[in-house]
């Protein structure tokens, strides 16, 4: 299931800059958000997820922070964002369950949180939650990521992976490899439909390196794309992708894909 969120900006609280390495901090305040109402289920979200025989999988995903039209903007020679607009969108991501839509618009909305770091932040209230519908595509159709796909790939000899972008001849095969192994976690048994995948890409893919725990001694860099495709899918692997993102470590913000408007 995917939710917009309306966000409203709550300047004269705490100001407009926030830090541009944020992933981390949404993905906390996910999880912080989901305790409160849910302190079973936040548990197993981090510290279990959904299991595969290969990897643990925590099945949600969200985009980046999304506004009009330079309602957020860069300071240039720092590391912040001034929010300008006093509104925002944010989706999020779940693997559908019969509950998910009531727990979901019932824990986040009215929330209010702090995005912040230890340099500057600022406050926001949920002040709405929609399901969205769910999507009738086609190998036509176009989408468009909302949080950059991180793919990487191990090359024999390499100590550590490498990441990759959609023109790498590896890419389809891992997008792939990772749905069917989150299809497992999901149904608790191997998938046995067609494997294929097949992606198009139709602008040019623009690299995102992410920071993850900024200043301090877990810090880490993940590498993603953002770009606009079409892509052919079994259509049980597709409502994965759409719920649950595409690529890797879409429980800190990377992978989000909605269709093009």
């Amino acid at each position: 299931m995917t939710f917009k969120l309306t966000l409203a900006l709550e300047p004269q609280v705490s100001g407009r800059e926030i830090p541009i390495n944020y992933q981390y901090e949404l993905s906390a305040i996910i999880y912080r958000i989901i305790a409160n109402a849910d302190a079973s289920y936040s548990e197993m979200l981090h510290d279990k997820g959904f299991s595969s025989t290969k990897k643990h999988f925590k099945l949600f995903t969200f985009s980046n922070l999304i506004a009009p039209h330079r309602g957020i903007e860069f300071r240039k020679g720092t590391d912040r964002l001034v929010v300008k607009s006093n509104t925002l969108e944010w989706y999020l991501g779940f693997v559908s369950e019969e509950s998910t839509q009531r727990f979901v618009q019932g824990v986040f909305t009215d929330q209010r949180f702090r995005l912040a770091d230890n340099v500057s932040g600022a406050w926001f209230r949920i002040c709405e939650v929609q399901l969205l519908p769910e999507v009738d595509w086609t190998p036509d159709t176009e989408f468009e990521t909302i949080s950059p796909i991180s793919v990487s790939k191990h090359i024999e000899g390499q100590k550590h992976a490498i990441y990759i972008g959609p023109d790498d001849e590896a890419y389809e095969t891992a997008l792939l490899t990772g749905l069917v192994e989150r299809y497992k976690a999901i149904n608790g048994r191997d998938y046995e439909g067609e494997k294929y995948c097949r992606l198009t890409v139709t602008n040019e893919p623009k690299s995102a390196l992410i920071t993850i725990k900024a200043g301090t001694k877990d810090e880490t860099r993940v590498r993603g794309f953002r770009y606009r495709f079409k892509i052919d899918l079994p259509e049980e692997l597709m409502e994965i992708a759409y719920e649950c993102g595409l690529g890797e470590r879409g429980s800190m913000g990377f992978g989000m894909i909605k269709v093009k408007e």
